[in-house]
């Protein structure tokens, strides 16, 4: 049967979903785990009923160690990992309030643009790409601003820079100001200890470390800023309740990522706030499972012997590592593209001849370095092995010279200096 006009109906020209079976080695997203898709095919369930009530706080409670708090608040924003980043800035934050920003890459100036669209006063201190901003500065920055709010990224993959976050909750105490950081690149893969470090709301995203899809993303917060965030709390008109009362603060300028609604509804009060993302928490459930399941530190050590073998690989066929080894996330390494060498051209046959992705770059890096990322279900040692493997071909292909070999068992070196390995 064909339409008006005489064309295929759109059924017959749109086949069923069948991606390539590409391993994905750029800076994320990654791919999930068998275990987190096989969660996410499981039956909806109503989102009050009790077993999905149930689900929710199994999520809560399996996610306060991931993230190394006791924060009651621990719970899930449903949106990638830049819904969280918003829901979490739009709520701590009222226009006019005055917040520091932790610059040293994309995500850096993603902060800041949130920020300024919440009409929040913004400043920086910042660090040239491929470094860090010293605790100093930013102490400097703080005494010198007296913010609200001090906001950071702890890895961003832009730069692939781990930002020093200990004594950063002191400083920020200290000065009167809560803190947020966005662990979207690193949760899962290097360890986030919010209590200890004394940050008051961290956010992250399955799509990276976590070895899930995107679509969820975890957060945490603290005593400190749930009291901010119940002081904004107006509760949309049409789902009132007589047991649930008005801050006298600024209403939070987001309905969708307004976190007093958000908190409220996964806690006992259950306020009809949004229909749950069910298929997403239940893989987000999954996520931390495995994680936990693995254990922390093992998961950590798995995470550092990827990288540490990416590295030296990378420095074994004679390339060049970019930015501050002392910073570098152990999940994502970015190497300098070869002079004479066309990156999208590498890049491509990666792609087409080996099925294997590995990332461009961003702003004053785009065109200068690619980035390879070994995490989640990806940080393996043979995953490892087979990228920097086809990276050699794809080279020597290209015409760049590369010592035959030589990448591969400096990997396999260096991932067996792990003990965990």
């Amino acid at each position: 049967m064909r339409d008006s006009e005489g064309s295929q109906p759109v059924l017959e020209q749109i086949g069923e979903i069948d991606p390539p079976q590409r391993l994905l080695m750029g800076p994320g997203p990654v791919n999930a785990h068998p275990r987190v898709l096989r969660a996410m095919s499981a039956d909806l369930l109503g989102q009050f009923d009790p077993e999905m009530t149930a689900y929710m706080n199994e999520v809560m409670a399996l996610y306060r160690p991931v993230f190394g708090t006791e924060n009651r608040w621990t719970f899930l924003v449903d949106g990638t990992a830049r819904a969280g980043i918003e829901a979490a800035l739009v709520s701590l934050v009222a226009p006019g309030e005055r917040v520091l920003v932790v610059n040293f890459g994309r995500f850096g100036l993603l902060l800041t643009e949130i920020l300024e669209r919440v009409g929040a006063v913004v400043e920086t201190v910042d660090a040239p790409w491929g470094e860090v901003v010293p605790l100093e500065a930013i102490a400097a920055a703080v005494e010198r601003f007296g913010p609200k709010v001090v906001a950071t990224v702890h890895g961003d993959t832009s730069t692939t820079m781990a930002q020093p976050l200990d004594g950063l909750g002191d400083l920020c105490r200290r000065a009167g100001a809560l803190s947020y950081v966005d662990a979207t690149a690193t949760i899962g893969g290097m360890e986030i200890a919010a209590d200890r470090w004394g940050i008051d709301v961290v956010t992250g995203g399955l799509q990276k470390c976590l070895g899930g899809p995107s679509g969820s993303s975890p957060i945490t917060v603290s005593p400190a800023a749930a009291e901010r965030i119940f002081s904004r709390r107006h509760v949309e008109h049409g789902i009132r309740r007589d047991d649930i009362d008005d801050g006298l603060g600024v209403r939070i300028g987001s309905n969708y990522f307004d976190l007093a609604m958000i908190m409220d509804y996964w806690s006992e009060k259950r306020l009809n706030h949004h229909t749950e993302a069910t298929t997403m928490l239940y893989g987000a459930r999954e996520c931390a499972r495995v994680l936990l399941g693995e254990g922390l530190a093992a998961c950590y050590r798995r995470h550092a012997a990827a990288g540490r073998a990416v590295a030296a690989g990378i420095r074994a066929m004679g390339l060049t590592v970019f930015g501050d080894d002392r910073y570098r996330m152990t999940n994502v390494t970015a190497l300098y593209i070869p002079d004479g060498i066309d990156g999208e051209a590498v890049r491509r046959r990666m792609r087409e001849d080996f099925e294997i992705e590995i990332g461009t770059a961003f702003g004053p890096l785009a065109g200068k370095v690619w980035r390879i990322g070994a995490m989640g279900y990806n940080a393996r040692k043979h995953k490892v092995l087979i990228t920097l493997g086809a990276l050699e071909a794809v080279l020597r292909a290209e015409g760049f010279t590369v010592p035959p070999g030589a990448g591969v068992a400096a990997a396999l070196a260096a991932w067996n200096e792990s003990p965990a390995a």
